[in-house]
């Protein structure tokens, strides 16, 4: 019986990228009013939001004067503990801040804009990029945001309206996704 000879396979390594970028957003529905990337590493928590606010706050001051003149501007965003923080519940009473409350509902993607809105709509986006680093991933991330439109903005706070609705309908149980009204 002859020796049978396999061919030999190379091992690939795999790679895993390291570099990463998360990003923190603020927008209505004329668009984004303050976005910036969170530095690797950094741990986001109630010391880290104070800051984001103060200039969230800064932000509105210089893109929405008229909002920030008349303090009418709503902050909304979920019930995570670093936004529940006494210092940070502070911070928000003597700006004169008003929050938006979620129901009391444990955390719902259905009722945060940026998981079904404004995530989805990057990814869309920037599906099939390919970027060198963080610095790369960042700068197309900051022009992707730029080309939402604002009629798409605004059909994110009306499906955000319907969701919350939903939400509470069903005293916070699943329910299908409603995209409706939100061009992609």
């Amino acid at each position: 019986m002859e020796d049978c000879q396999f061919p030999t396979t190379k091992k690939v390594p795999s790679v895993q990228i390291k570099s990463q970028s998360n990003v923190a957003d603020f927008f209505d529905i004329r668009g984004i009013v303050h976005y910036e990337f969170v530095t690797n590493g950094q741990t986001v928590n109630q010391v880290y939001n104070l800051e984001v606010l103060e200039r969230l706050r800064e932000k509105v001051r210089q893109e929405r004067p008229d909002l920030f003149a008349s303090n009418s501007w709503i902050l909304y965003h979920d019930n995570a503990p670093a936004y529940t923080a006494l210092s940070l519940k502070l911070l928000l009473t003597t700006k004169q801040i008003t929050v938006l409350e979620h129901p009391n509902y444990s955390y719902s993607p259905y009722l945060a804009p940026n998981d079904f809105f404004l995530f989805p709509k990057l990814k869309e986006i920037l599906k099939g990029g390919h970027f060198d680093d963080s610095s790369d991933i960042r700068s197309n991330t900051t022009a992707s945001l730029k080309t939402i439109p604002q009629n798409q903005a605004q059909n994110c706070f009306e499906a955000l309206t319907r969701r919350w609705h939903r939400c509470i309908d069903s005293q916070g149980e699943y329910f299908e996704g409603d995209n409706a009204g939100i061009q992609q």
